[in-house]
């Protein structure tokens, strides 16, 4: 599962083992809540580095517009955001990409258990534009 072609990849394969043995251990057809609870047991089994239900301000032209909360912020350095749902939906990319941009991180994951198989998507991050948004708590150690 290591590519060298994505960014922060052994971190992000990882990650999808941890994902992969929740659907391995509960299946699907559980609500998201409790992929999350069991995914937070699995990343602190493995020594993965993670903080959960991140939230973040998000800002646009100087000024607080709002927050987000993404499901985990591994490592200070990739969003997780986890489904369970029957399939992922362009929708679903949309929030992920979002987060990616709204937290200035280059790389993440959007994780389905409500399919049969687990599902995951590596999502990069090209715009980097939130800092030019003025959002003062951008930072790389987003969990410290």
């Amino acid at each position: 599962m290591i590519d060298d072609g994505y960014k922060h990849s052994a971190l992000t394969s990882k990650i999808i083992g941890a994902a992969m043995a929740v659907h391995t251990g509960l299946g699907n057809g559980f609500q998201e809540v409790i992929y999350q609870r069991a995914l937070a047991i699995e990343l602190g089994d493995r020594d993965i580095a993670f903080c959960r239900e991140f939230e973040m301000p998000i800002y646009y032209k100087n000024q607080h517009i709002g927050t987000r909360r993404v499901d985990f912020l591994v490592e200070g350095m990739i969003s997780v955001e986890l489904k369970a749902v029957m399939e992922i939906l362009d929708v679903h990319m949309a929030q992920a990409i979002n987060y990616l941009e709204a937290y200035d991180l280059e790389v993440g994951l959007l994780i389905n258990f409500g399919a049969r198989s687990l599902q995951f998507k590596r999502l990069s991050n090209k715009k980097f534009k939130q800092k030019a948004q003025g959002n003062p708590h951008i930072r790389h150690d987003l969990c410290d």
